[in-house]
């Protein structure tokens, strides 16, 4: 099993900004998210700081968000990369498979990947992801380049709100 310390914390400004912005369009009834939590089993705990320091993990969790936006099931993970591509090392096969079984369901699977680099959003839809990791699977690249991520899916931010659901608008009207 995995073990959780402080190094878990990374991406933790990506995490608050999704959270804020879930919460603004929860707010404004345009979209209900949450958070799935990772369960973990603490192993160390400091008392007088009164945190985890050691944990493991319980199971592999799914994704990081699953909600509806006006009657459409969606989940989606959140990712952040240095670099001016996506590792493809950085989406776990319980994770593909997960999203696989929710498309199959009729519902919206994708990554939202924050590329610090360039400070850019972007809307990757399952179709693509799942692509470049089956190829990574084959032997192919190992990462997903930044020109894979169309421009038609870049995310904006505005007020401090990722203004992804009109990203997923988007993608609805390019699947009809």
């Amino acid at each position: 099993m995995g073990f959780w310390n402080t190094r878990g914390l990374r991406g933790s400004a990506l995490e608050d900004l999704v959270n804020f912005t879930n919460d603004y369009y929860r707010q404004r009834g345009l979209a209900l998210f949450q958070k799935i939590p990772t369960p973990i089993t603490p192993v160390e705990v400091s008392n007088e700081k009164r945190i985890i320091t050691l944990a493991y993990f319980d199971k592999q969790s799914t994704v990081d968000y699953i909600g509806v936006v006006q009657g459409i099931a969606v989940c989606f993970d959140a990712k952040e990369t240095t670099l001016k591509s996506l590792p493809i090392q950085n989406i776990h096969p319980h994770q593909i498979a997960f999203m696989k079984d929710f498309q199959k369901q009729n519902g919206i699977s994708f990554l939202l990947v924050y590329f610090s680099a360039i400070d850019s959003f972007y809307f990757l839809p399952f179709e693509t992801l799942e692509q470049y990791w089956t190829d990574s699977q084959k032997g192919g690249r190992k990462s997903i380049p930044l020109s894979a991520f169309e421009e038609q899916y870049h995310i904006k931010h505005k007020n401090g709100i990722l203004q992804y659901l009109d990203v997923i608008n988007t993608y609805l009207i390019n699947q009809e």
